[in-house]
């Protein structure tokens, strides 16, 4: 079944790498155990942690318990922030069928679109990886736990 609301895959990994960096373990991961964890190719998650880097998110550590980690707390990295650094800026809703122009009056969806893109950046926006944390804890685990249901 299509889905019409969609995540690409270096989006949803940089996201899940983030809030697995994000763990309250509190500690680094390797490339290869982060892609381990989340059933993804290491070649790929090293070309979107390179991203993540890129935006001064995430920093490598080299040597014996070397590995990727946060820059900054994860109550003040927002899933925006993590979604923008892969994919770029978010930009305004367009037409929900791909048209440039339509062939009828108004919009057939009626602003659905805008009110449900608003609605999404919002939530990513005002979303951190400390607060995702807090709030699985309470419900059971985080990515892949009982209880919790895996983001994008």
């Amino acid at each position: 079944m299509a889905r019409l609301i969609h995540m690409s895959e270096a989006a949803s990994l940089a996201l899940h790498g983030a809030l697995l960096l994000a763990s309250p373990e509190g500690r680094r991961w390797t490339v290869r155990e982060l892609a381990k964890e989340v059933a993804a190719s290491e070649a790929h998650f090293y070309k979107v942690i390179q991203r993540l880097a890129h935006q001064g998110l995430v920093r490598s550590i080299r040597g014996p318990g070397g590995g990727v980690e946060l820059t900054r707390p994860p109550e003040t990295i927002s899933f925006l922030e993590i979604y923008e650094a892969v994919e770029g800026p978010l930009s305004p809703a367009g037409c929900l069928l791909g048209r440039p122009s339509c062939p009828v009056p108004g919009c057939c969806f009626d602003g659905l679109l805008e009110a449900a893109s608003a609605q999404i950046e919002d939530y990513l926006a005002h979303t951190t990886l400390g607060e995702y944390w807090r709030r699985s804890e309470g419900q059971g685990g985080g990515p892949g736990g009982p209880g919790t249901a895996e983001p994008g």
